[in-house]
């Protein structure tokens, strides 16, 4: 069974950091797009970022507010991505979700069929 395990949120203050690992079973990583995803109070999950080895390899950044504080990165060795948050600001606050899929990478929350459990991420102010 493909399956994923997110982890590592929690509460920060505004400014610090975060690292969200993403640990897959049941399937490579580097065979999947791998998505991140947030869902705050109230609103639709949103896409964060996307990385994939299909075609376009390399991150893809969905939500210009993390541009240049949020890396994602994978580690073959260990079937695991990461999501590295920096500066991170109250509005980062929410569930974050990392999702697999084996097409390409996609916004779309449609476009995934696996998804892990979701970590919380609280960016006090």
């Amino acid at each position: 069974d493909v399956q994923l395990q997110a982890s590592g949120g929690g509460l920060v203050q505004a400014g610090g950091s975060l690292r969200l690992s993403c640990a897959g079973s049941g399937f490579r990583i580097d065979d999947y797009a791998i998505g991140w995803f947030r869902q705050a109070p109230g609103k639709e999950r949103e896409a964060v970022v996307c990385i994939s080895d299909i075609a376009s390899p390399g991150a893809r950044y969905y939500e210009d507010s993390v541009k240049g504080r949020f890396t994602m990165s994978s580690d073959s060795a260990k079937n695991t991505v990461y999501l590295q948050m920096n500066s991170l600001k109250p509005e980062d606050t929410a569930v974050y979700y990392c999702a697999a899929d084996q097409g390409y990478c996609s916004a779309y929350t449609r476009s995934y069929n696996y998804w892990g459990q979701g970590t919380q991420v609280t960016v006090s102010s």
